[in-house]
């Protein structure tokens, strides 16, 4: 194939950003796009130059010559919006979270392995300079054996809906699946186990908090009962662990960055930084990461395939670079913060056999 023609699916704030990133990339092409009202879809097709348009998911996903979709939707129908999609036979590209559940999103993995198509998941960290830099580190052996990592993500008051942006559906448990654990940590807890090599989760604990004020009557209109504040412990079979501090709200000027430890080399993620000892001397390394990414942009062989989630999905279908287990690494952190949010509930530590035997599997009918 020489192009991938994409059906777009969602017509919101965040399909936007991905067809602006598919401007940049030539063997990308969006063929069809579909939004619950023929308004918000012929508006996104006019503006983007799109043929085809629908208000009804299955004729798009039936449309012939789309090889795969991009569903751009509320997390509630990830799941039964991409099984759809698979079961017809196109590769898919879903948004995060996978989905609301640990059970739903191992539905999802299990349709794409029944139909033999891809199931890639928006992870946009793993594509930044300085995740980038990480995986070139641990890749080459400057950290050694790894056994800790840390998880950060940091707001000081920054709430959908109730703090002024983005939609009502990210602060009701029923549509989003959680909160700053869910929309926020996904980022961070996937791109560490990334650069952890996928380690298998055994045991969480950990406890979530809705406690800074908020206006009474947004907290009302948006049904907001997610946690602001998530924190947690993880055990890995391999020795690993894993402590998490996902925030939308807390009363702090700043947090530091997500770090990983190892018994060669440590390093913090975001700004970059690497910490090691040569010669009896503590050294502490930054890095040009603008140069470098430049650098490697332009002289080592499909990089361009690094640059985004979406040029890596589309590399990855044409066979030009081995596909990073987006679907995976997506699927282990959903384990784990069901885990923290199981744990939460219960009041005590929690296995992952718990975890899975506690998910719910939803309707995946659409």
């Amino acid at each position: 194939m020489g192009k991938i023609r994409i059906g777009l699916i969602g017509a919101g704030m965040i399909s936007q950003k991905h067809l602006s990133v598919y401007q940049e990339i030539p063997e990308a092409e969006v063929i069809a796009v579909c939004s619950r009202t023929q308004e918000s879809a012929e508006c996104c097709a006019k503006k983007w130059g799109i043929p085809n348009v629908y208000t009804d998911i299955h004729q798009l996903i039936q449309q012939k010559d789309i090889d795969a979709v991009d569903i751009c939707l509320h997390n509630h129908l990830h799941a039964p919006v991409s099984i759809a999609a698979l079961n017809a036979g196109k590769h898919v590209y879903c948004e995060k979270p996978l989905a609301m559940s640990y059970a739903d999103g191992l539905a999802m993995l299990e349709a794409a392995k029944r139909n033999q198509k891809t199931l890639h998941i928006q992870l946009g960290f793993l594509y930044r300079p300085y995740a980038r830099a990480a995986k070139r580190l641990v890749d080459g052996g400057a950290l050694g054996e790894i056994y800790h990592a840390r998880s950060v993500g940091f707001r000081r008051r920054n709430r959908p809906y109730v703090d002024g942006f983005g939609s009502a559906d990210f602060v009701e448990r029923r549509l989003s699946g959680g909160g700053a654990l869910y929309d926020f940590g996904v980022y961070h807890i996937s791109l560490l186990l990334y650069l952890m090599g996928l380690p298998a989760p055994t045991r969480m604990s950990g406890k979530l908090y809705q406690k800074i004020d908020m206006d009474e009557a947004r907290r009302s209109s948006g049904h907001y009962d997610v946690e602001e504040l998530g924190v947690g412990f993880v055990r890995f079979e391999n020795d690993m662990t894993m402590d998490l501090f996902e925030s939308w709200a807390v009363h702090l000027d700043s947090m530091d960055p997500g770090i990983l430890l190892g018994t060669k080399g440590g390093i913090k993620l975001d700004p970059f930084s690497f910490h090691t000892t040569i010669c009896d001397t503590e050294l502490d390394c930054t890095g040009d990461l603008e140069k470098m990414d430049f650098r490697w942009k332009n002289t080592q062989p499909n990089e361009f395939a690094y640059a985004s989630s979406e040029a890596h999905w589309i590399a990855a279908l044409l066979g030009k670079v081995p596909m990073i287990p987006t679907a995976e690494l997506a699927l282990t952190t959903l384990l784990i913060q069901e885990g923290i949010t199981l744990s939460d509930c219960r009041n005590c530590e929690v296995t992952a056999e718990e975890v899975k035997a506690a998910s719910v599997l939803s309707n995946l009918v659409v």
